[in-house]
C-alpha cells in the first residue's frame, strides 16, 4: 500500500554518518556524507559494506516512510527501470545511453524509533540549475541536444506508462563520471497515465491545480488535470526555452498561479511568434517555437511522434557530441536588415481566419452527422414510412426517445471541442510559420540555416526551406531532395479516426439499446 499522501512532508532527522544499511536483496550499504537534501528526503554519498572506496559511486536517497515521493520512485524502478529493461531498450533504439541514473537497492531502517525508506542509486554529477546560476545562459546546440536526450528519456518511460512530472534544470543532472552526459533525475512526482494500457480520461479538477514546480508545470497540472504525454513535452519546452532565453516570461509572477497559467495560455496561443520574440537578440529560438507548436497540438491522449521532435531539435540530423556549457564561442543571431519588417500580423490573421472557418464548418458538419445518424435509426423504427414529423407533438416524442444518446453525444463533445482547438492551432501556428520562411515575402525574419554554422547571409530567403527542415515542412532542399508535406493528409486521417470512432461508439449503444427494448 502506498504511503498517504500529505500536503506537506516532513524533512527526515539526518542519519549517523557510517550507518549500515540492509536492503531487501541482503546487500548491506554503508552511508557517507550527506550531499543534499530536497524538499521530501535527504541524499547521502554511499559505498559498499564490504568494499569501502573513498570515491564513492553511489548515493542514498533517504526519507521518512510515510512519505510518498520515494514510495512513487522506488514503484517506478520496480515497474519501469530495471537495468534489463533500460539495457534492451538502449540496443533496440541505438543510443549510445540512456540518462536514467541506475537503481541498485532499497529497504527500510531504523533511527531513533523512527522508520525510514532508502533507494541505492548511480551517484550523478552537478545539475543544470547550478551551471545556469553560475554561467547563465547555455549555447544554442547545448540546449537542442539536451531536449534530444531528455526526449529519448521521455519516449522510454512514456512506453512504460509512466510520465516524469517535474521536468526541470534542477533534475537535469551531469554524469559523475561522464560529464559529456546529461541524466533526469528524481522521478517522486512521476505518474502512471495509462495504467494496463487504459489511458486517464481528461477531467479538470481545480482543487488539484497547480501541482508541480509552478515555472515549468504544464497548462493541464494548472488546471487540475492528471497528466499525460504532452504534459511532460511542454514542460520540457518551457524547460529548453528557460535555458538558452534565461528567463521566462512569467517569472515575475511565480507568487501567483493565476497569473502564471495565463501567462502561459498566452504564450502557447500566439505561438509561433511569442516564442521568436521572447528570443535575446543574439540568438534564434526557431527550433524551441516549432516544437512547442507541436506538443501544443497534441491531443490529451494521443502518442507523440518523437523522432519528428527530435529532427525538430536537430533539423540537420547532426551527430550528437559532447555537452558544451560554455557561453563563449560562436552563436547565432537573428538579424532584420533596415529595409526589411517583421512580417505584417494583419495578413497572417486573415489565412488563419479562414482556416479556422473552414475546420469549425467541417467539425459541424461531423458532429450533425453524428446526431443525424441516430435520429434516423430511432425514426426508422418508430415513424411511418411516409411524411416527416411535421407535429410539434411528433417532435417532441422524437428527441425524448433520442435524448439519452445526445445526452452521451454531449458528454464527449468537451473532448471533441478540446481536440479540434489543437489541431486549429496547430494549423494557425504552420500557417504563420510558413508565412514567416515563404522566400515570396517580401517583408521577414530571416534566420540561419542551422544552429550548427556560422551565420552567412541575411538576405538569403530560404529560411525554413533547406535540407535541413522540419519533418512537417514542404519543400525542396538545395541538393534536390523533396520532403513531403503530410500535415493536411494526417489532420483529415485525425478527423476521419476521431470521429468515425465516436459514431462507431454511439451506434453501438443504439443497436444494444434497441435489443434490449
Amino acid at each position: 500500500m502506498p504511503p498517504r499522501r500529505s500536503e506537506k512532508y516532513k524533512l527526515p532527522v539526518p542519519l549517523p554518518e557510517g550507518k549500515v544499511l540492509d536492503d531487501t536483496e541482503g546487500k548491506q550499504w554503508m552511508l557517507g556524507k550527506m550531499i543534499g537534501s530536497g524538499g521530501f528526503g535527504l541524499i547521502y554519498l554511499a559505498f559498499p559494506a564490504n568494499k569501502p572506496d573513498k570515491d564513492a559511486r553511489h548515493v542514498v536517497k533517504v526519507e521518512y516512510q510515510e512519505n510518498g515521493p520515494l514510495f512513487s520512485e522506488l514503484k517506478f524502478y520496480q515497474r519501469a527501470a530495471k537495468k534489463d529493461y533500460i539495457k534492451n531498450w538502449i540496443e533496440l533504439k541505438q543510443l549510445d545511453y540512456l540518462g536514467i541514473p541506475l537503481f541498485y537497492g532499497s529497504g527500510i531502517t531504523e533511527f531513533k524509533g523512527r522508520s525510514y525508506r532508502f533507494m541505492v542509486m548511480e551517484r550523478l554529477g552537478i545539475d543544470l540549475q547550478k551551471i545556469s546560476d553560475q554561467n547563465g545562459t547555455f549555447k544554442k546546440s547545448t540546449v537542442l541536444q539536451l531536449g534530444i536526450r531528455v526526449l529519448d528519456v521521455l519516449e522510454y518511460i512514456h512506453e512504460n506508462e509512466y510520465v516524469h512530472g517535474d521536468i526541470k534544470a534542477a533534475n537535469l543532472l551531469l554524469g559523475y563520471r561522464n560529464p559529456d552526459r546529461v541524466y533526469l533525475a528524481d522521478y517522486g512526482l512521476c505518474y502512471r497515465y495509462c495504467p494496463n494500457g487504459n489511458h486517464k480520461q481528461y477531467q479538470e479538477n481545480p482543487r488539484k491545480g497547480h501541482n508541480g514546480t509552478i515555472e515549468f508545470t504544464s497548462l493541464d497540472a494548472h488546471k487540475g488535470v492528471a497528466l499525460s504525454r504532452r504534459s511532460d513535452l511542454e514542460t520540457l519546452g518551457y524547460c529548453l526555452l528557460r535555458c538558452l532565453c534565461g528567463g521566462l516570461p512569467w517569472e515575475r509572477s511565480l507568487r501567483d498561479p493565476a497569473a502564471v497559467q495565463a501567462a502561459k495560455a498566452s504564450l502557447l496561443d500566439e505561438l509561433p511568434e511569442s516564442v521568436l520574440k521572447w528570443a535575446p537578440s543574439r540568438s534564434s529560438c526557431r527550433e524551441i517555437a516549432q516544437y512547442l507548436v507541436c506538443a501544443h497540438s497534441l491531443a490529451y491522449d494521443e502518442k507523440p511522434n518523437y523522432q519528428m521532435l527530435k529532427k525538430i531539435l536537430n533539423p540537420g540530423e547532426i551527430t550528437l557530441g559532447p555537452l558544451e556549457f560554455s557561453t563563449g564561442g560562436q552563436s547565432v543571431n537573428v538579424r532584420t536588415p533596415d529595409n526589411q519588417k517583421v512580417v505584417s500580423r494583419k495578413a497572417a490573421t486573415k489565412q488563419v481566419n479562414q482556416m479556422q472557418n473552414r475546420s469549425i464548418e467541417k467539425n459541424i458538419h461531423s458532429e450533425r452527422s453524428a446526431e443525424s445518424c441516430l435520429t434516423g435509426r430511432k425514426v426508422q423504427k418508430e415513424e411511418p414510412p411516409t411524411g416527416l414529423l411535421n407535429s410539434e407533438t411528433a417532435q417532441e416524442e422524437e428527441k425524448s426517445q433520442i435524448s439519452p444518446y445526445l445526452l452521451l453525444l454531449e458528454f464527449f463533445r468537451p473532448s471533441i471541442d478540446e481536440s479540434t482547438r489543437r489541431r486549429q492551432k496547430y494549423c494557425e501556428s504552420q500557417e504563420i510559420l510558413n508565412e514567416i520562411s515563404s522566400p515570396q515575402q517580401s517583408s521577414c525574419i530571416y534566420f540561419p540555416n542551422s544552429f550548427y554554422e556560422p551565420y552567412q547571409d541575411s538576405t538569403s530567403p530560404d529560411i525554413f526551406n533547406n535540407s535541413r527542415s522540419s519533418s512537417w515542412d514542404t519543400s525542396t532542399s538545395t541538393t534536390g531532395m523533396e520532403v513531403t508535406d503530410f500535415t493536411l493528409s494526417e489532420e483529415t486521417k485525425a478527423d476521419v479516426y476521431y470521429y468515425g470512432f465516436i459514431i462507431l461508439f454511439l451506434l453501438t449503444l443504439v443497436c444494444l439499446a434497441l435489443y434490449f427494448l
